[in-house]
C-alpha cells in the first residue's frame, strides 16, 4: 500500500470512527430525552385524570364539565385505568390490561409514581390519595410515534453519516495528493539525476518541513556517495601510476642488470635501488590498509609523552631517511612537562608526525625543518616548519584530500595518502592540525592536544 492510499484509509477510518461515535451519542440523547418527554406528558395526562374522576365530586358541575371539555383529547376511558385500594378499576375503561401488573401498582404506591413500556406502549401510574380512598391512575398511550420519530431520526443520521463518510474518503484524496505532491517531486527529481554524476544535488524547497529535510539529507548522502566513487576513482589512477613507477623501475634495472655480468659494487647498487622501490610500494600499501581500518580503531588508553615520538621521528628521518641532507632541528619550550603526557595510540601518533614531518623535509629545498614544542592556552602544541616552496592557496584548500598532491611538487616523489591519513589520525585522537603556507616561502603545519581526551 502506497503512502497515499495508507494515509487516505487512516484519515478516513479516524473521522469515520469519530463520525459514527458522534451520531451514536447524539442518537442516545435524542432518544433518551424524547422519551423522557413522552413520559412527562403521560404524567400530566394522569393528574388531569385523576382530577377528572376522582374530584367530581368536589368540583362544581360547570368547572367539571370545562374541564372535560378541554382536556377530553387527553383523558380517554380505554387509555385510562383508575385503581382504588383493592386494585380494581373504578374509572376509566383500561380493564384487565396484563401490563398492569400487581408489582406496578404496588410500586406506584410506595414510590408515587411508576413508568415502563410494553407491547409497543408507555406506562405512567401515580399515587392520588383521595377522600373517597387511596387510587392508583395508569395511562397509557401508544409507542406507535415515538418508534417512526426514532426510525426517521436513524434514517437521517445514517444517510449523513454515509454522505459524510464519503466526503471524508474523496477529501483525504484531495488531501494526500496535496501531502504527498512534494514527496512525487523528490522522487521524479531523484528519478532525473544523471547516472554520469550521481553527486548531482537536487534542488531544495526551502519549506524548512520534513521534506526539505529529507532533500537535504539525500544530497548530503550523494555527496558522501560521489565522495567515495571519485576517491575509488583516484585510487585506481594512483595504483596504476604509483605502483606502476616502483614497479617499471625494477623490472627495468633487472632487466638491464641481467645483459651481463657485474661488478659486486654494481650488484650492490641495483639491490639497494630495488629495494628502495619495494620499500616505497610496502610503504604505500601499509598507509592504505591503515586508511581503510582506521574507522575501526577504537580510541586507546595508552599514556606516553610526545616528546619522545618526534624524538623518535627525528632520529629516523635525520639519519635514514633524509636524502636532502636538511637538518632538522626541535626545539622544547615547555614548563608544564605534564602537558606532554598523553592518552592514545602510540603507533598511529608517531606515523602522523612521522608523515608531517618527511614532508616537510621533502619540499624544504634543503633548508632547516624546524620542529617546535610549547604551549598554547593550557595546551599542548606542535609546529613543524619548513622554509621551502610552500603551497599554493588553491592547493591548500584540498591538500589533505587522500591522492592529491600539489601543483608545484615537481619531480619529489609522493603518493598523496601521508597527509591526508595524518589528518584522518589526529582527528581520531581529536588533535586539532591547522596549515598555513605561502609559496617559496615555506610551510608551517599547526597541533594543538587536547588534555581532556582519556
Amino acid at each position: 500500500m502506497t503512502l497515499r492510499n495508507r494515509f487516505t484509509a487512516i484519515s478516513s477510518l479516524s473521522f469515520g470512527v469519530v463520525s459514527i461515535i458522534t451520531f451514536v451519542v447524539i442518537f442516545i440523547a435524542y432518544y433518551d430525552s424524547t422519551k423522557i418527554s413522552y413520559f412527562d406528558r403521560l404524567k400530566n395526562t394522569a393528574l388531569i385524570s385523576a382530577i377528572y374522576y376522582l374530584e367530581k365530586d368536589e368540583l362544581p358541575k360547570p368547572m367539571h364539565s370545562q374541564i372535560k371539555k378541554e382536556y377530553n383529547h387527553l383523558i380517554q376511558n380505554r387509555q385510562v385505568a383508575v385503581y382504588n385500594q383493592n386494585n380494581a378499576v373504578t374509572f376509566g375503561m383500561n380493564l384487565d390490561d396484563k401490563n398492569i401488573t400487581p408489582e406496578y401498582i404496588s410500586k406506584a404506591r410506595t414510590d408515587g409514581k411508576v413508568q415502563f413500556m410494553a407491547d409497543n406502549n408507555f406506562y405512567y401510574g401515580i399515587y392520588y390519595p383521595d377522600n373517597q380512598g387511596n387510587f392508583v391512575v395508569f395511562v397509557k398511550s401508544s409507542s406507535d410515534s415515538f418508534s417512526s420519530q426514532i426510525i426517521r431520526l436513524l434514517i437521517i443520521m445514517l444517510s449523513v453519516l454515509a454522505v459524510g463518510l464519503l466526503i471524508i474518503y474523496l477529501l483525504s484524496r484531495y488531501l494526500s495528493k496535496i501531502v504527498y505532491k512534494p514527496v512525487s517531486d523528490v522522487i521524479r527529481r531523484i528519478n532525473s539525476v544523471d547516472n554520469a554524476d550521481i553527486s548531482q544535488a537536487i534542488t531544495s524547497t526551502h519549506t524548512h518541513d520534513e521534506i526539505d529535510e529529507l532533500i537535504k539529507s539525500y544530497n548530503r548522502l550523494l555527496g558522501r556517495i560521489g565522495e567515495n566513487m571519485l576517491l575509488q576513482q583516484n585510487f585506481i589512477n594512483y595504483v596504476s601510476h604509483e605502483f606502476k613507477t616502483p614497479l617499471a623501475a625494477i623490472s627495468g634495472n633487472l632487466e638491464v642488470f641481467a645483459q651481463k655480468e657485474r661488478s659486486p659494487q654494481e650488484y650492490k647498487q641495483v639491490a639497494e635501488e630495488v629495494l628502495e622501490n619495494v620499500y616505497e610500494i610496502e610503504s604505500i600499501l601499509n598507509n592504505l590498509l591503515l586508511m581503510s581500518g582506521l574507522s575501526k580503531i577504537e580510541k586507546p588508553h595508552q599514556l606516553f609523552r610526545i616528546d619522545e615520538v618526534i624524538w623518535k621521528v627525528h632520529e629516523k628521518l635525520q639519519n635514514h631517511r633524509n636524502r636532502n641532507h636538511a637538518v632538522i632541528s626541535v626545539k622544547l619550550d615547555v614548563k608544564n612537562f605534564s602537558l606532554l603526557e598523553y592518552h592514545g595510540n602510540e603507533t598511529l601518533l608517531y606515523l602522523a608526525l612521522y608523515n608531517i614531518v618527511e614532508n616537510a623535509l621533502k619540499y624544504s629545498n634543503n633548508s632547516p625543518v624546524v620542529i617546535r614544542i610549547y604551549e598554547k592556552d593550557g595546551h599542548l602544541a606542535v609546529d613543524v616548519q619548513d622554509l621551502g616552496v610552500g603551497i599554493d592557496p588553491e592547493d591548500l584548500l584540498k591538500i589533505t584530500e587522500t591522492f592529491y598532491r600539489g601543483k608545484n611538487v615537481g619531480a619529489v616523489k609522493g603518493s598523496g595518502i601521508g597527509l591526508s591519513l595524518s589528518e584522518s589520525i589526529l582527528r581520531h585522537h581529536d588533535i586539532g592540525m591547522t596549515i598555513q603556507s605561502e609559496l617559496e616561502k615555506g610551510t608551517t603545519v599547526s597541533l594543538v592536544f587536547d588534555r581532556d581526551l582519556t
